[in-house]
């Protein structure tokens, strides 16, 4: 046998075994027992629900799961990517739209196999338990939003990445390399002005109280805020969040108007306090240089493989083909970008710690903060025992007991000190 599809197969068959186990795992630390540190603000009724949220988006994620793992198999045994390489061919003879034809029938024959699942938990489980706000005629706009944006921006990336590798030689890899950076760095802004406001609409925060509570805290910390924006994700769901955007001199705090709904101007200073954190722990600038590190490990090893015979027999194609090689080599390295995951969750846990204890020291209190978690957990419905596999493989947040446990000791320490 073919000792890629041999690596391929295990891969995707091991991978698949490991988060099946976690989630068996993550049930069985369900408790009925409410930790002690959120009696009064779960009641039983909440909790309860809580836990049945998360065995109904871990039923389903056996299902899909599952289902994912007998088509990608399926699909390589039976040649299907060869099939649609022959109908890229018979399309165009030119190679670098060829490559478009072949990434585009595989994503709409994705997207068309994957929306049963999506319409489910949309309409289905978020209904359920009353987080469902989408209404068909968003699911649908969300649809084709998503089909021109692929387009656009899968134009100007693959059609960069497919002409370098093509065209450039042993330094093709190089080049793509320098395209991905280039879009690292300008992606920030690029959601803020462009891809954000296709999806959702975004009105400046009124004044009064708590602009300028948010305001006064910026000023004191010395972030330097330029837009406090109100984002309608009640549009689509009842889920609540905030989050900070921009690079360089325009900063963005957006805060769901879902959240202000539920929390209290104190809390809500609180979780933006931990949002400016991650800026001034350099978070975000640490995130983008990793990603730029990894893309150029990653585009290295590409080169590697692009054109490699044995690589392509594994998956039963007839002809070598720069962008079939992206799609074989991204199987092929799918256990490195399974281990590289965990490292950069242990990575962004470790940072929501840090982003916390700002958000503490800054306020003088860890308390509102904590408060705020404590909301913003039992507003969402969030799993407080989640088993530690699953928080290995899938957490990029720490758990919010022991996230609230860090803050106390913060508390406690600043009373010795």
């Amino acid at each position: 046998m073919n000792p890629y599809l041999v690596i391929i197969l295990a891969a995707l068959i091991g991978e698949f075994l490991l988060r099946s186990f976690a989630r068996y795992l993550n049930l069985k630390a369900l408790s009925p027992n409410l930790p002690s540190e959120f009696v009064g603000f779960y009641d039983e009724e909440k909790y309860r629900r809580s836990q049945e949220y998360s065995r109904a988006n871990t039923k389903f994620a056996y299902v899909s799961s599952t289902f994912d793992l007998i088509l990608m198999v399926g699909f390589i045994l039976m040649g299907g990517f060869n099939f649609i390489d022959g109908l890229a061919r018979d399309w165009t003879s030119m190679p670098i739209l060829r490559g478009f034809v072949f990434f585009g029938l595989l994503y709409v024959l994705r997207d068309v196999l994957s929306t049963p699942f999506a319409l489910y938990e949309t309409f289905v489980i978020e209904e359920r338990f009353g987080f469902n706000k989408t209404t068909a005629k968003t699911f649908l706009l969300d649809k084709v939003k998503s089909y021109i944006l692929v387009a656009v921006l899968g134009a100007i990336l693959l059609g960069g990445i497919l002409y370098f590798f093509g065209e450039t030689g042993d330094w093709g890899w190089l080049y793509a390399w320098g395209l991905v950076s280039a879009f690292i760095i300008v992606a920030p802004s690029l959601f803020v002005t462009v891809i954000a406001p296709l999806f959702n609409k975004f009105t400046p925060l009124s004044d009064g109280p708590l602009r300028d509570a948010i305001e006064e805290y910026s000023e004191s910390v010395k972030f330097p805020l330029t837009e406090i924006s109100v984002m309608d994700g009640s549009k689509r769901s009842g889920h609540s969040n905030a989050y900070f955007s921009g690079f360089g001199k325009k900063k963005r705090i957006v805060l769901f108007d879902t959240l202000m709904e539920k929390h209290s101007e104190e809390e809500l200073v609180a979780i933006l306090a931990h949002e400016v954190g991650h800026y001034k722990r350099k978070h975000i600038l640490k995130g983008m240089l990793i990603s730029i590190a990894h893309a150029g490990i990653l585009f290295y090893l590409l080169s590697l493989f692009i054109e490699n015979r044995g690589l392509f027999d594994a998956f039963r194609m007839d002809q070598l083909s720069v962008y079939a090689g992206l799609v074989f080599f991204g199987i092929l390295y799918s256990p490195i970008e399974l281990v590289l995951s965990i490292v950069m969750n242990i990575v962004s846990r470790q940072h929501e710690y840090e982003a916390d204890a700002f958000a503490a020291d800054t306020i003088g209190s860890p308390e509102p903060l904590v408060s705020g978690l404590k909301t913003l957990s039992v507003s969402n419905l969030g799993n407080l025992t989640p088993d530690d596999l699953t928080v290995i493989l899938n957490y990029s947040h720490p758990p919010m007991l022991q996230r609230i446990a860090a803050l106390r000791a913060l508390g406690i320490a600043a009373q010795r000190a």
